[in-house]
């Protein structure tokens, strides 16, 4: 944005990052992000306008306030983030596009809950809406597991409905994507080797996708370019998909970047947020050299693999699920699946040995 001309001011809540902040933008605060404290800086710097893509869901969630403040929203709109994060609003989106999802259905309580879980059989995945991080979501094998979780996500005020879906076993599979209208960027297809249900955070992701037959292959791309028109986004969406039954699903929309984006851009070589910034001011793929379906594959094979701090808590639960516990994450690169995986390993202090040649490879 700099680069464009513009004063550049960055929010942020992390004193971890405050280190870098202040070397990319022309103003830093320093403070709490809630609508409240948003506002201060609004009334005293009165912006043209906010990006909230690349603040994750955070940001996301600040969206309606920052309308109602008055401030414009740079890239997709306010109404059209919506439409991703409502429920009721994406399956319509879905629909439209003549996407699949896994069946489930909104509720308030318990007995609702009970209902829609019954319908469609277990196990269930229950999450509240506009949630961060996986933070509350759960997989209830029985009504006893539905009414703990239920309970639990009750225990905070719920301006939004809970949601109950159809948990599907499968392959799951991710995408980031920049739409600027018209055109869609797809850089690449990340494959997640983990159980479906695991958060993407705490996931082993490959690029290029090792396993996905071309025809899957091409069916993620055109539904990937189906929902960002639909949607109508301008800038960055995240998009997670499974593979169940031979059948591609999308099992979740993020109109924003993700944490993989600066790994997808690395293994890539596309500058993805230069890029998205620039179609969020106007500019269009085209122009700038790029056009729908220009879908890139590496030559070399790159494994990203989540870091734990588990042996640091005492009695930390150490199962995988919806919720993400990894607090890090290390990229190995190869050109061969084996060997980066390997590196992946080595690189996040896993233990690894080779019993048939008795080599320790962590040493």
């Amino acid at each position: 944005m700099k680069e464009l001309g513009f004063e550049t001011i960055i929010v942020n809540n992390n004193p971890e990052t405050v280190s870098t902040d202040f070397d990319i933008a022309d103003k830093l605060y320093f403070e709490p992000l809630t609508a409240e404290d948003v506002k201060n800086i609004v009334d005293v710097e009165k912006p043209e306008g906010a990006i909230v893509q690349f603040g994750g869901q955070t940001a996301i969630k600040l969206t309606k306030a920052l309308s109602d403040m008055g401030v414009k929203i740079i890239g997709t709109s306010e109404k059209n983030m919506d439409r991703a994060e409502d429920r009721k609003e994406f399956d319509d989106a879905l629909s439209n596009c003549g996407i699949l999802r896994p069946k489930g259905s909104t509720i308030f309580t318990v007995e609702e809950a009970k209902e829609v879980a019954f319908r469609l059989g277990y196990p269930v995945l229950v999450r509240p809406s506009y949630v961060l991080g996986g933070q509350g979501m759960a997989i209830a094998y029985d009504d006893a597991e539905l009414e703990e979780y239920i309970n639990e996500i009750n225990t905070i005020a719920q301006e939004h409905p809970i949601l109950v879906d159809k948990y599907m076993l499968g392959k799951e599979l991710e995408v980031d994507a920049i739409c600027d209208g018209e055109d869609v960027l797809i850089p690449g297809i990340m494959e997640h080797l983990e159980r479906a249900g695991v958060h993407s955070g705490d996931s082993i992701s490959v690029y290029p996708t090792q396993s996905i037959e071309e025809r899957h292959q091409a069916k993620i791309i055109e539904y990937t370019e189906k929902i960002a028109k639909e949607l109508n986004v301008i800038g960055m969406i995240n998009i997670q998909f499974i593979l169940s039954n031979d059948e591609i699903y999308i099992i979740e929309v993020n109109p924003r970047s993700s944490r993989t984006v600066p790994y997808i851009s690395k293994v890539t070589n596309l500058p993805m947020i230069d890029i998205a910034t620039r179609v969020m001011f106007g500019e269009k793929l085209k122009d700038i050299g790029y056009g729908t379906g220009v879908y890139r594959r590496s030559e070399y094979v790159c494994v990203k693999m989540p870091v734990f701090s588990f042996e640091k808590i005492k009695n930390a639960d150490t199962s995988l699920g919806p919720e993400m516990k990894s607090t890090g994450e290390v990229l190995g690169v190869s050109r061969e699946f084996h060997q980066a995986t390997l590196k992946a390993f080595i690189a996040s202090r896993c233990k690894c040995f080779n019993k048939r040649r008795n080599i320790n490879y962590s040493a």
